[in-house]
Parts: C-alpha cells; sequence; structure tokens
C-alpha cells in the first residue's frame, strides 16, 4: 500500500517560506502572483492492510505539527 501525505500550514498562520517564493518570483519576473502557500509531501510504502486510522495516528503523532499544520491523506 502506498500514500501520499500533504502537509499544509492553517489559513492564518504566517508562511515565511511562501512569502519568500512569492518575493523571488516577482523578482524573476513573474507578475500576477498574489500569494504563495508552502508545504511538503511525504510518500510512505506501507505493509498491505494498514489502516487510514493508523496513519492519521501517523500525522497527529510525527508527521504533521496540528497546532498550527492540516493535512490530507492519498491512497495510491
Amino acid at each position: 500500500m502506498k500514500v501520499r501525505v500533504h502537509v499544509m500550514l492553517k489559513d492564518g498562520v504566517l508562511d515565511p517560506q511562501g512569502e519568500a517564493v512569492r518575493h523571488a518570483l516577482g523578482a524573476l519576473g513573474f507578475a500576477g502572483v498574489g500569494s504563495v502557500r508552502q508545504g511538503k509531501v511525504i510518500e510512505m510504502e506501507l505493509a498491505d492492510g494498514t489502516s487510514e486510522a493508523t496513519v492519521t495516528d501517523m500525522c497527529d503523532k510525527l508527521l504533521a505539527n496540528t497546532v498550527i499544520e492540516s493535512y490530507r491523506i492519498e491512497t495510491l
């Protein structure tokens, strides 16, 4: 079983890395970029039969800081 976990900062949390990317894009001549949010993607190969509840537990305990980040689990 393969899963992909998309982790992003929650709305309202400042994203300095996203802001740096937005600024750099403007400096490179890419006009019209209003905002950029930066996140991370984690891909894992898991044993067959691993439940989504187990993956959720992994995210809650290690893969995401649930105080400031949200995540979405995608089964591949």
